[in-house]
């Protein structure tokens, strides 16, 4: 049987065992073994055959064999059976009562007749419960700490806080134990606790969990490229981003790695119930439950990058289809929104530092305004600070290699151990020109992949620039910018001939920018 890349499918299996009468009338949970194919958890009594559901979370399709092992079979006592149960009961419980509450959305900012605001939120208050109040638990998968070979447990001792800060923690603690977010351990490890400034003033509680991230077996599953999220936007003339609620806290732990996420303060230990922010892991599991979760869907009608959910179609009649398949994937995972934090059929839809419209892309002016503030820079790091800000809309800057370069030169003294800032009129110019360049910055038009691409490229002695852009009802659109200057190989290369510079263009902008 082929599964293709980020699909689920029903598969037959059977025990690789008989099974007595005793073992068929009791309740097992199903453990998958691998994490790709990726089996879903659940509960089932055994028997010759059983049906169960199944993903593939690679970008190649995957081949399954028969009498392949796919999951393993935990039989469960009745405490552990009736513990499930009641946690289900009180999904139900919280489904009915959030029915009868209204979602509060604003669709000021949209161009809906009546009419469409009106269907809109019907299929809103349809999926009340996706929307309530409280954390969902999902148990389609569960995060687990691996550990590197010969890796030991460690205490380290609490930080000492103020009398102020420690009632803050205080707080914390308590609002997480009421939740059942957190639990009190006897663990043989201790993070401690530190509290980072809000922009507000107030204080965040975060673990510091790098020392345990250090003895952390790295889990490779990939995370979305942004540009490759937004290129997917093509004719997506309705748009709506729906924002998990706590989602990181929506995964439960598995029973053998809480006890990795004890952290110590000045009141106890405790440990998470639930995936704590700060562990190196977090992210790709996250993002692993997201795709099993809206597997069928993504790259069709909605795109996920972690825990930010992006839903677009032609039309708004579609808009709603697609919006209720992806409320019921949510549902089915037991995973709850943040009505205030979604936005629905907006002219404009900031997302991932990006501003997306009807008509294309362009930076989010709330983050690009750090660049017309942002001071000359004055210790060579400051430096790569800015390029850093300005390099991540690059695609948006014609020749940004070009106009760069006096600031890229700069950096090059890092590699000779040179940490000395030269600035001269030239960094001046730059730094101001890279400035202009991209408060203006012009909106890009998403690509459209049914339609021919035009390259335009050039090079020269110390760099490559091209332009992609496509032609459709009679006008030239801009798709993206790329640029970049000449390593000390190149420049050889280039400096050989104009010839060769020519052929160097395009070699590089094949390659991915």
């Amino acid at each position: 049987m082929k599964i293709p890349p980020f699909h689920t499918a029903g598969i037959q299996v059977r025990p690789n065992k008989s099974l007595s009468d005793e073992e068929r009338s009791s309740t097992y949970e199903i453990i998958p073994i691998k994490r790709n194919p990726c089996v879903a958890n659940g509960l089932i009594n055994p028997q010759e055959w059983m049906n169960i559901q199944i993903a593939n979370l690679t970008i190649k399709p995957t081949l399954i064999h028969r009498g392949q092992k796919l999951a393993m079979l935990s039989r469960l006592n009745n405490a552990q059976i009736n513990a499930i149960c009641q946690a289900e009961k009180t999904k139900k419980g919280a489904m009915l009562s959030s029915s009868t509450t209204e979602i509060e959305t604003d669709l000021s900012e949209t161009n809906l007749t009546e009419k469409q605001k009106n269907n809109l939120k019907q299929l809103l208050q349809s999926f009340s419960d996706v929307f309530r109040k409280q954390n969902g638990r999902t148990n389609t998968l569960k995060h687990q700490i691996t550990l590197k070979s010969e890796s030991k447990s460690f205490n380290s001792p609490p930080y000492r806080y103020a009398p102020i800060r420690r009632q803050v923690i205080e707080q914390n603690i308590e609002e997480m134990l009421e939740e059942g977010i957190i639990e009190p351990s006897k663990s043989p490890w201790a993070s401690p606790v530190v509290l980072a400034p809000k922009k507000d003033g107030s204080m965040r509680f975060c673990v510091d969990y790098r020392k345990l991230n250090s003895v952390t077996t790295r889990d490779a599953y990939p995370i979305p490229r942004i540009d490759d999220t937004l290129d997917s936007l093509q004719e997506a003339k309705f748009i709506s981003t729906l924002d998990l609620r706590s989602g990181y806290w929506q995964v439960e732990m598995d029973k053998d790695s809480k006890e990795k996420t004890a952290f110590i303060t000045h009141r106890g230990l405790y440990e998470f119930n639930v995936m704590p922010f700060g562990l190196t892991n977090a992210p790709a599991t996250f993002q692993r439950l997201m795709d099993i979760v809206l597997a069928g869907l993504k790259w069709q009608c909605c795109l996920v990058y972690i825990d930010d959910i992006i839903v677009y179609s032609p039309n708004f009649e579609q808009h709603l289809l697609d919006l209720e398949k992806v409320f019921l994937a949510l549902r089915e995972a037991n995973l709850t929104l943040k009505a205030s934090k979604c936005c629905f059929c907006r002219k404009e839809m900031k997302y991932l530092g990006h501003v997306v419209t009807q008509n294309g892309i362009k930076p989010d002016p709330t983050l690009t305004k750090a660049v017309t503030y942002f001071p000359q820079p004055k210790p060579i790091k400051d430096v790569q600070s800015f390029l850093g800000l300005t390099g991540y809309y690059r695609r948006f800057i014609k020749n940004y290699a070009k106009i760069a370069e006096p600031l890229i030169k700069q950096l090059r003294q890092l590699k000779e151990r040179n940490y000395h800032l030269s600035w001269t009129p030239e960094c001046t110019t730059a730094f101001e020109a890279l400035k202009n360049q991209l408060t203006a910055a012009p909106i890009m038009s998403t690509p459209n992949f049914n339609e021919p691409f035009i390259l335009e490229r050039d090079a020269c002695e110390y760099g490559l620039v091209a332009v992609l852009a496509q032609e459709y009802n009679k006008m030239k659109h801009v798709i993206a910018y790329a640029s970049r200057t000449l390593s000390s190989m190149n420049e050889i290369t280039a400096r050989q001939s104009a010839k060769h510079s020519q052929l160097y263009g395009p070699h590089y902008i094949s390659d991915p920018i």
